[in-house]
């Protein structure tokens, strides 16, 4: 896939030979306090992003599986098709040994497709070789320092590889309760799962599903665990049907702690509690410091390393676009594609800052509008958030345009169409137009906002590939070719923070930048599935 943003290409000399700038920023991104250069005997540990050997191949095949009507819909790929697209070239392999034993360090692959290695080497040594000046940065609001660079080169035999981390400044979305939902009531049909509104206005079967194959899974990061007697005591109100004492399993990537954490606890839940007897994996990933880019990179790691991955996967986390290197942000993304050609559905939320971001405040109600990543991912199904039973859109739903990724195919003629009759003439909103634009669907969010839209979505795809699998059907995987091929509600997203008649997108028919396609209806969505 061609990004928008581009690498820039300046070539420097230093005693090593020619360079390429590989990422470069003004400045740290804003709240962020420079302390002066790092110590030139820190030891780093960075890693290397190595150039895959065919990745338009990759995403040729995933366009032909993932699309309705191709002679190989749903036709997933093993561990190691996949892998055969990914894992490096002879060419590379050699380079990094070139350039490794020249510059007296060792190297170790460290992912299962062989397309990351890693080195460690004191801050004096990566100065040199990667024309950097690591330096010492905390954010305002924590006593921890990171060390990043503003600027980083690659030799030039060595362009169109990644290293991480440099200009990396992510942080999380922090969790934010908004104001408590209202209650809904309205009468529904005795088959659907009416013990929670969700059931009640999608027509979510309340019947166990069968079919122990497919699985669902909930990524956590930066110390954030769930704790299992908050959860029972969840099913046993909101559940009683569903045994209090019904268990998940738990697995760590990265050093994942354990301690206890409220938006861990909505994510398993609203899983938990919707998809009933769906099996679910809780995967804590990385610790309270730890860059949510390497996070998410040590998540696709970890996942595209098992024999037996989850069928679908929801994420509430995620951060601003721009706070990601773009190199690294493209191979996060990558990633996900990776999971998406082996069937795997990759559901984020879109975030609760309307179009400012994860999070608004009155700093940025005037900027330009925020896209988030990795919502903004076009290889991820992002997911906004309604409230209501007439279901308009939440004012605090992220959405917008990526200023990092294109429109996909999938996506082009949808958003010709919001582009052409969505925007107000006198609109003065600063977007990217040719963007991926984002969510692509949305659900109820009113309280927690999209945190509990994206495991509620998720959830209603894990009951899908249930009734997929024991009708002997594949699953759902890569889902967005198929959302916009079978899809066809109000509000604006002006954010939870900035004023109500502020700029923003508004909802409406068709796809928009607010509610993507809006809400699913179970039954629809599974015969439109049960077609194929």
């Amino acid at each position: 896939m061609v990004l928008l943003g581009l690498f820039v290409a300046a070539l420097c000399t230093t005693g090593l030979g020619r360079t390429v700038v590989r990422e470069r920023r003004a400045t740290a991104i804003l709240g962020f306090v420079n302390h002066g250069p790092a110590h030139p005997t820190q030891m780093l540990t960075l890693r290397l992003g190595l150039a895959p050997n065919d990745a338009a191949g990759l995403d040729a095949k995933l366009a032909s599986i993932s699309t309705p009507g191709s002679p190989e819909f749903r036709q997933w790929l093993s561990r190691e098709e996949v892998k055969s697209y990914l894992e490096p070239s002879a060419d590379t392999l050699s380079a990094l040994d070139s350039f490794a034993s020249a510059n007296g360090l060792e190297y170790q692959i460290t992912a299962p497709n062989g397309d990351w290695a890693t080195i460690t080497l004191p801050v004096s040594h990566a100065d040199q070789l990667f024309d950097a000046e690591f330096t010492v940065f905390s954010h305002r609001s924590t006593s921890e320092n990171i060390t990043r660079t503003l600027s980083v080169s690659l030799p030039a035999h060595l362009v169109g590889h990644v290293i991480h981390p440099t200009t990396d400044f992510t942080d999380h979305i922090k969790g934010r309760l908004m104001p408590g939902p209202v209650p809904l009531k309205r009468q529904a049909d005795a088959s659907c799962d009416t013990s929670t509104a969700a059931g009640a206005l999608y027509g979510i079967p309340a019947a166990p599903a069968t079919q122990s194959s497919s699985h669902l899974l909930v990524a956590a990061y930066q110390g954030v665990p769930a704790q299992i007697a908050d959860i029972s005591e969840f099913l046993t109100q909101f559940r009683p049907d569903i045994p209090a004492n019904t268990t998940y399993n738990v697995l760590t990537a990265s050093g994942g702690p354990t301690p206890i954490s409220f938006e861990a606890n909505l994510d398993m839940e609203y899983t938990m509690g919707i998809a009933t007897n769906v099996s679910v994996d809780f995967l804590s990933v990385g610790n309270p410091i730890a860059s949510l880019a390497t996070s998410f990179l040590d998540t696709t790691t970890f996942i595209a390393g098992l024999d037996n991955p989850p069928t679908v996967m929801t994420t509430s986390w995620g951060g601003n676009e721009d706070s990601f290197d773009l190199s690294m942000a493209a191979r996060i993304c990558d990633g996900y594609k990776a999971l998406g050609a082996r069937g795997i559905s990759v559901i984020f939320a879109s975030g609760d800052g309307g179009v400012h971001g994860g999070h608004d405040s009155a700093s940025v109600c005037e900027t330009p509008f925020i896209p988030v990543f990795p919502a903004s991912c076009p290889w991820v199904t992002s997911v906004g958030a309604t409230f209501g039973w007439e279901e308009k859109a939440l004012n605090l739903s992220s959405g917008g345009f990526s200023n990092y990724f294109p429109a996909p195919d999938y996506q082009t003629t949808a958003v010709s169409n919001f582009l052409q009759t969505g925007i107000p003439e006198n609109f003065t909103g600063v977007f990217n137009a040719s963007g991926r634009g984002f969510p692509d669907v949305a659900v109820q969010g009113l309280g927690s906002g999209t945190r509990a839209s994206s495991p509620l979505f998720a959830a209603i795809i894990a009951l899908v590939n249930d009734c997929l699998v024991a009708a002997g059907k594949p699953v759902l995987g890569f889902l967005n070719p198929f959302l916009y091929g079978v899809a066809q509600e109000q509000g604006i997203n002006t954010g939870y923070e900035c004023p109500a008649g502020g700029l923003a997108f508004a909802a409406g028919v068709g796809w928009d930048p607010l509610s993507g396609w809006g809400s699913p209806k179970f039954e629809e969505l599974l015969a439109a599935a049960m077609d194929y």
